[in-house]
């Protein structure tokens, strides 16, 4: 299993949007590293869900369900969607500058690559933030 971090403005869509839609369509994505990212991930793979802009925390857990296929909102493109389920609220979420402040996450890509909008976590990183939202597996 992978893990990845997705970012989404909470006034666009945010986590309580994707817990009530159960499978939903990760779309609107437009920028070719985030795109290889979303190409890559696999069944079972699953992400921390991120409000971006506002909030700027990790709130809750998603899982693919569904690997790329072509963004039914994209005109024109190589632009990839992937869909994603609910698994379940962080229990507390995790600030962006609570992850900025702490040393084991300074070469986090949330932390190098802050305006990409889907990235990889690495599994030691994934089970420390994990930790520090209260998740339990």
């Amino acid at each position: 299993m992978n893990y990845w971090l997705v970012k989404s403005e909470p006034d666009s869509f945010s986590w309580d949007q994707q817990v009530a839609n159960g499978i939903e369509p990760w779309t609107g994505v437009r920028n070719h590293t985030a795109r290889q990212n979303l190409k890559a991930m696999k069944l079972g793979d699953r992400a921390f869900f991120y409000h971006s802009n506002q909030g700027k925390e990790i709130v809750g857990v998603v899982e693919v369900v569904r690997e790329a296929y072509p963004d039914p909102t994209a005109e024109k493109g190589p632009w990839v969607c992937v869909d994603m389920k609910a698994v379940a609220p962080m229990p507390r979420p995790v600030t962006l500058a609570a992850v900025k402040a702490d040393p084991k996450l300074t070469d986090m890509a949330l932390v190098k690559l802050s305006r990409l909008s889907v990235m990889p976590v690495s599994k030691p990183h994934w089970d420390y933030i994990c930790r520090l939202g209260g998740w339990k597996k």
